[in-house]
């Protein structure tokens, strides 16, 4: 596997900015995930790295060595896309034995043969390997989809929000093996989506977009406990963070014009008094819906609570975070 280096990568398609110099390094053997809402720039920046597109200005490389110029397939990387891409007319063991019979890999055929079976057996569709790929469900589709890529020992994998198509249950049981897969291998991940729990289980390393430029860089634990804005803060975090105004309570800085509080950052049972507004159990968790002088605070509480509509809760911030006018973190 290998290191991918971004180096101002800028991109301008007509008047309008997709990336704004862009510099980043995906270390070797790291899962790292690009997180955003949809127009921030996640999937240009992936084509920019796997050489579907080309940057206006800016220099990659991957493994050391300068790929810009270099064609996809130059490139050896392996690319998943949100809309699977099968051939419609093969079995699911020849769509994913077909990049393995590329004259360039040469891969004996026992080997092919191991290899299928093996990221079948992972992926959960053994049992459809002789199944045209017509055949298929939409979730069935992309775990192939998903395996093609997989059967490969590219410099770096390059997925596009491949689990958005999958429902809950299996698209919890794909992230446990998409992360076991990348641990195992020491393979260089660069995942793509919009989705936060799926960039704390999974990534090393989480780059947050905004508007094509990339505003934060970090584990997902740095970006949670120390994010650099109300914008990265926001990207992280169930519940969201309350973002609220800075003098709601006593003792804001003075340059601080928003507080920013995540759930553990509510003391409950002290401070001023709010009321219970609306509660929603959800098993492992109760979190508690709050009106406080006429704001709206969501926050966690004991799954086993007593709590109830109407009902009084004191709480104070403790250790919050501040941002001022702008959004940037101040305190």
């Amino acid at each position: 596997m290998a290191e991918i280096t971004l180096s101002g990568i800028t991109k301008d398609y007509g008047s309008a900015r997709a990336l704004d110099n862009v510099t980043m390094t995906v270390p070797d053997g790291s899962f790292v995930v690009l997180l955003g809402p949809t127009g921030a720039g996640k999937t240009t920046l992936l084509r920019m790295v796997s050489g579907l597109d080309q940057p206006t200005s800016g220099e990659i490389l991957i493994g050391g060595a300068p790929v810009t110029a270099r064609t996809p397939a130059e490139r050896n990387v392996a690319m998943v896309f949100q809309q699977y891409s099968l051939y419609p007319h093969l079995t699911v063991r020849e769509n994913l034995a077909f990049p393995l019979k590329s004259p360039l890999l040469r891969t004996p055929k026992d080997e092919i043969t191991r290899k299928v079976q093996l990221v079948a057996d992972a992926l959960q569709i053994a049992h459809k390997l002789d199944n045209k790929a017509t055949a298929l469900s939409g979730g069935e589709m992309q775990r192939v989809s998903i395996g093609r890529a997989l059967v490969r020992e590219p410099a770096a994998f390059l997925m596009d929000e491949p689990l958005s198509s999958l429902d809950a249950k299996l698209r919890s049981d794909l992230r446990v093996e998409l992360k076991s897969i990348q641990s195992n291998r020491g393979a260089t991940f660069l995942y793509v989506t919009h989705d936060q729990i799926e960039a704390m289980t999974m990534a090393t390393h989480v780059g947050v977009l905004d508007h094509g430029r990339l505003v934060q860089f970090g584990t997902p634990r740095q970006i949670y406990e120390d994010p650099v804005s109300v914008y990265a803060a926001s990207r992280l975090g169930q519940p969201r963070i309350n973002i609220l105004p800075a003098d709601l309570f006593a003792g804001a800085p003075w340059d601080a014009k928003h507080i920013g509080l995540r759930p553990e950052q509510i003391r409950q049972g002290e401070g001023e008094e709010s009321i219970v507004t609306r509660i929603e159990r959800l098993g492992d968790q109760t979190r508690l819906h709050l009106s406080y002088r006429d704001h709206d605070i969501i926050t966690v509480t004991d799954p086993h609570t007593d709590l109830s509509h109407g009902d009084v809760l004191k709480i104070r911030p403790e250790n919050p975070f501040y941002f001022d006018a702008t959004g940037a973190r101040t305190h």
